[in-house]
């Protein structure tokens, strides 16, 4: 062969430099494999969750109606358990397969917390079984307000509206039956900055408001009228009974105890028989207006309102929340009355 030329390979010699390229590439790759595997991570044991129960927010979703606003957070600082009324709406249980309507409200109890006595904001649900919404109406009460106010309950955002449990959640919801309503409120609290003073507190003295025509009402025939008369330097806050009470032994008492001064003597006076003749024509509308319901009312509506039924449940006692069995009362408010079974 020629000095400098270059030798000629065969195909075979081609093939087997071809093969040692890529056994070399292989084991290259092999080494850096092996530099790069970890050592497993030791097996750690499976979580397991809890499967959460059908109606379990069914409390958390119901508006506390009545509750301020500053108290909300309070009243969730606990994780509160209503099993129970989970349980009431199971087969056997008082609310299985009827229509329910469900309203929150919170009461403040003094109860034993961790060794420690405090002041509590305590959660309780209200169902009350009937064929019909028993109001789409909302009381407005206080002592601090001169008068009573009952308006509709979308003035302040509030309307009844079907609960989905969780396991339904997926359905389409014009397609369910729904057998649950809740009073709703659909104020977002990041607005209430924006609300006037005197709207922001009519939420916290709002009451679930319900008339029953098949009952005198307590109120129509109260000879009682609240007081609160604009004197100088300070108002006069009182209860007045025109059947017990006098007007002018009544109002000569106040000038005795000095809260009220003389001067203003004849002003007071008026001011209160104009609040006896309110009140007397109140009731009397009131009963009138009683009779005629009455009177225009269907058979099935009188049979609805007299199996109409109130339940009020409280939270259960559970190892991370206060026992709130010594403080439940039957009593739900001015114009609901008494529940017909505490749980």
């Amino acid at each position: 062969m020629r000095k400098g030329a270059k030798r000629k390979t065969s195909h075979k010699e081609e093939t087997n430099s071809a093969q040692d390229n890529n056994n070399h590439k292989d084991s290259k790759k092999a080494i850096t494999r092996a530099k790069r595997v970890k050592a497993s991570k030791p097996q750690t044991e499976p979580e397991y969750f809890e499967d959460k129960r059908n109606l379990e927010d069914l409390w958390k979703v119901t508006f506390p109606v009545g509750t301020e606003w500053d108290q909300l957070d309070g009243v969730y600082q606990f994780n509160w358990n209503f099993s129970n009324l989970e349980q009431a709406f199971e087969e056997g249980g008082i609310l299985y397969g009827k229509k329910v309507y469900l309203f929150g409200c919170t009461e403040p109890q003094l109860v034993p917390v961790q060794g420690e006595n405090k002041v509590i904001c305590i959660p309780v649900v209200v169902a009350v079984v009937s064929p019909f919404p028993p109001s789409d109406k909302i009381g407005i009460n206080s002592v601090q307000r001169e008068s009573e106010e009952i308006i509709p309950m979308k003035q302040m955002k509030m309307d009844w509206v079907p609960y989905i449990p969780l396991e339904d959640r997926d359905s389409q919801v014009d397609r369910l039956k729904s057998q649950i309503f809740i009073l709703s409120c659909t104020q977002r609290r990041a607005a209430l900055k924006h609300l006037k003073i005197d709207r922001l507190k009519k939420y916290e003295y709002c009451l679930p408001y319900f008339y029953q025509p098949l009952k005198e009402d307590e109120f129509e025939q109260s000879t009682e009228v609240q007081i609160i008369f604009p004197a100088e330097p300070k108002p006069i806050f009182c209860e007045f009974d025109w059947e017990f009470d006098d007007v002018e032994e009544f109002t000569d008492k106040l000038i005795q105890e000095e809260e009220l001064s003389e001067d203003q003597k004849e002003a007071f006076k008026e001011f209160v028989n104009e609040k006896i003749r309110e009140a007397r024509k109140a009731n009397r509308q009131a009963r009138e207006a009683r009779k005629k319901a009455l009177e225009e009312m269907s058979e099935d509506t009188k049979a609805a309102f007299e199996n109409i039924k109130f339940y009020k449940f409280y939270p259960v006692p559970t190892p991370d929340t206060p026992d709130v069995s010594s403080v439940k009362a039957p009593f739900i408010n001015r114009y609901y009355g008494k529940a017909h079974e505490v749980l």
